[in-house]
């Protein structure tokens, strides 16, 4: 610059035409050019630079636990005093247009919720959890910075992690194991300490005897020996049309063809099997798999005992709390177990409803998408009118546990009114088991123009159906008619454990059950 400016003031003329050339214009856009663009590069890199800064991004990101949690995590206090900063985790690594792409859209989805949401009314909780964290933080930015998977300090149990994580690259995420490194989660900490066969309750009242049936009518079944009781509802029998028709909005190809099915009486629990329900179960035959010592008596008494589950890996309740809530992130086969437990305990049969009977008891004698009046394009936030505008949602959140209102996490069945069959979060909370086997084409196998009496679903097969949503699905998700199926492999990817626990999913909470019973018993 110095030498520039002695040039400038030593041959004014020179400069004067080499800037403005009389004979080739275009010479002083293609300088113009080039200091413009020198000058533009270099405040962009500063921008760049600037808007990198943790403090620029602790600027816009005002929730809770965006800094505090941040300075006690191992991405900042660690034994080596290295310090990972946020666009380190949260945009792809630096130097390609993946990372420059990742930087506008975010920054501008940014700037939009800054400006126009309020962040008292956002969710920070359910964006910590593994299923929103991916969707914010790049695996490519984690594997930039560790490189070695295997380093000389890795315990023998993260060996055998790493190089299960390394031959299932396409199916898991390095956050589904290190989800809580960046923020730190007292959760995290529970997770590690937490000892399930510790968690006790007082009891009040210990039943003695079963509930005594005499008509069809509700009853309150007590079970012997555990201060645990719950109410049954009776669901008259009755013919209704299983499936959706092709209009219903939200509709999937597995919910149909509709079939005519006409059902026998039963009871049906008015809630999801709460974990008052299900630790009574728990505490009863926990034995490491095996019979517990508290069922050996009935063994020497000619009667089978139950194996009961293992103990699990982690906190099965997510940290949301126990009680009434719904029992959650156990198996198929714990559930259908604690059906025969319970069959034991009160000497009645209880069991998993089919998958008829469950959409005959959600519906309630209705035959629209839900049991109440509305229609899902009204509800749904897939609408982009509808994330725009906002969606008229009060008829819906009076009965669902669903995306919009739950936290990202299950209710208490109190906090929504019953169907008009009397039962509670048939739609939403969790998804419920039921006993039969999956098939995309059910419906199809069943005779058009006959009336199925009692269908079972297919004789065979290797998944189970669930039906009707949960806490994080959207409003299409949680119509009657919506089935999807249990994906016992894909839901045990992280479980540490070998072989996997038939006991307890690793990689799903939203799914639990509840129980039905003949009548006559």
């Amino acid at each position: 610059m110095i030498i520039f400016a002695r040039f400038n003031l030593q041959h004014p003329t020179k400069m004067k035409r080499f800037f403005f050339p009389k004979n080739r214009p275009y010479s002083a856009f293609l300088i113009y050019g080039f200091i413009i663009g020198v000058v533009f590069i270099m405040l962009s890199m500063r921008v760049m630079d600037y808007t990198s800064t943790d403090e620029f991004c602790m600027s816009c990101h005002v929730h809770p636990h965006a800094e505090e949690r941040w300075v006690l995590s191992t991405h900042y206090d660690n034994p080596s005093g290295i310090v990972v900063h946020c666009v380190q985790c949260h945009l792809p690594p630096p130097g390609d247009f993946d990372h420059l792409w990742a930087k506008i859209t975010t920054g501008a989805r940014d700037v939009y919720g800054f400006l126009f949401k309020d962040p008292d009314e956002i969710n920070w909780d359910a964006k910590r959890h593994i299923t929103q964290a991916v969707r914010h933080t790049y695996e490519s930015s984690c594997i930039h910075c560790h490189q070695q998977l295997f380093p000389l300090q890795l315990s023998e149990e993260g060996m055998h992690a790493h190089l299960y994580y390394d031959n299932h690259r396409d199916e898991l995420n390095c956050l589904n194991c290190h989800l809580h490194v960046g923020h730190f989660s007292e959760h995290a900490q529970e997770i590690l300490d937490f000892g399930f066969g510790q968690v006790s309750h007082v009891p009040e009242e210990v039943y003695e005897e079963a509930a005594t049936v005499e008509s069809f009518e509700r009853f309150t079944e007590t079970i012997p020996g555990t201060n645990v009781r719950f109410d049954m509802l009776p669901i008259p029998g009755g013919r209704f049309m299983m499936g959706s028709p092709p209009d219903e909005p939200g509709r999937r190809d597995n919910e149909g063809p509709q079939r005519e099915v006409e059902l026998s009486p039963f009871f049906m629990s008015e809630i999801e099997v709460s974990w008052d329900m299900y630790m009574a179960f728990y505490r009863e035959t926990v034995s490491e798999g095996r019979p517990s010592q508290d069922l050996m008596a009935s063994v020497q008494a000619g009667m089978d005992a139950i194996s009961g589950p293992t103990p699990p890996w982690g906190s099965p309740d997510q940290g949301w709390g126990y009680g009434d809530r719904p029992a959650i992130t156990i198996t198929w086969h714990a559930a259908n177990v604690f059906c025969q437990w319970l069959s034991e305990k009160t000497g009645k049969t209880y069991r998993l409803p089919t998958e008829a009977e469950w959409e005959y008891a959600a519906r309630g004698g209705t035959s629209g998408a839900y049991f109440f009046d509305g229609r899902p394009e009204r509800f749904s936030r897939q609408r982009w009118i509808n994330r725009l505008f906002g969606a008229d949602t009060t008829t819906i959140n009076t009965y669902v546990i669903y995306e919009a209102n739950s936290f990202y996490q299950t209710q208490r069945p109190g906090m929504v009114g019953p169907n008009p069959f009397g039962l509670k979060n048939m739609l939403g909370n969790v998804w419920e088991f039921c006993s039969d086997y999956y098939a995309e084409d059910a419906f199809a196998h069943y005779p058009a123009g006959q009336v199925m009496i009692n269908p079972q679903g297919p004789p065979t097969g290797t998944e189970r159906v669930i039906r009707g949503g949960s806490f994080r699905s959207d409003a299409y998700d949680v119509r009657a008619a919506r089935r999807s199926h249990t994906r016992h492999d894909a839901w045990l990817l992280t479980d540490p454990q070998i072989p996997k626990s038939t006991w307890w999913y690793s990689d799903v909470f939203d799914v639990g059950f509840r129980v039905v019973m003949d009548p006559g018993q």
